[in-house]
């Protein structure tokens, strides 16, 4: 047997390929003639934030070049292992590349350890693939992901967020990424308290989605007519778990029949 392969000097699945096929992972350092970035689909928005014991995380399902919608149902957050998950904010094919690739990286890194990684060792391999991403980010195809996880060590929720150079940055509480960000972001300081229920939080994240979509164009909101709703995963002690789309649309429901009497969605109350 190929001696590399009985020993790979690594736990890294990209270093790994990188030595024995490079040709086979994404050639971040090539240059483009001139930036694309307007001319691919672009993903938004992610928004996460944690629960008693766990965290949730949603993104809005539209995805958009320019001015113009090029897809109504893209996926923008993918379970990453058992315990975390990711959201893609910005090039949608370079995001969701990075989605699958990291999931192999995780796998890879618990068949060579022989144990999982911890919550910080995941935000940070995550911070050297979007690393070597720079190139092409300088170039227009910037990917900007969300993380989130379950610390068993905590028994609780933690969020990462990253800028385009890589950089992990641990948020407290919630987080949003995307266009809609600083929409979603707002209705998340509105409404988010601390020690909810996952029940609860799911609803929140509903309704900053909404909020995100009533005022940024590139943000989607739930779409009745053709039954296109957010994606929704909860992830705590028993692992991650996505919503099913009954779920999902059983918590939008309750939302709009709400908004159908304030439709600027529910008021904090003043402490």
């Amino acid at each position: 047997m190929n001696q590399l392969f009985q020993n790979t000097g690594s736990s890294s699945f990209t270093e790994f390929v990188g030595s024995y096929a490079p040709e086979l992972l994404p050639r971040r350092g090539e240059v483009l003639a001139t930036p694309i970035g307007d001319q691919v689909p672009h993903a938004t928005t992610i928004v996460a934030a944690t629960f008693a014991g766990g965290v949730v995380m949603a993104g809005d399902r539209r995805a958009t070049s320019g001015n113009i919608i090029s897809q109504r149902d893209v996926e923008k957050v993918f379970r990453a292992d058992d315990y975390s998950c990711m959201g893609i904010a910005g090039t949608a094919s370079t995001g969701i590349e990075f989605a699958r690739l990291y999931r192999v990286e995780l796998e890879h890194y618990e068949k060579v350890e022989g144990r999982s990684m911890s919550v910080q060792g995941k935000a940070n391999r995550l911070a050297t693939m979007i690393r070597g991403n720079l190139a092409m980010a300088m170039q227009g195809l910037v990917v900007v992901p969300l993380f989130a996880a379950y610390d068993p060590d905590r028994d609780e929720g933690r969020i990462f967020s990253y800028d385009v150079a890589g950089g992990p940055y641990e948020r407290e509480r919630f987080d949003a990424i995307g266009s809609g960000s600083i929409f979603a972001r707002g209705s998340l300081k509105k409404l988010y308290r601390d020690g909810a229920s996952a029940d609860d939080m799911v609803m929140t994240l509903i309704q900053a989605l909404y909020d995100a979509a009533d005022d940024d164009s590139a943000t989607g909101g739930p779409d009745v007519t053709r039954k296109i709703w957010p994606i929704v995963s909860v992830i705590d002690a028993d692992g991650f778990r996505r919503l099913s789309e009954e779920e999902v649309s059983g918590y939008v429901q309750q939302m709009l029949d709400a908004r159908m009497i304030s439709p600027d969605g529910p008021i904090a109350p003043l402490r």
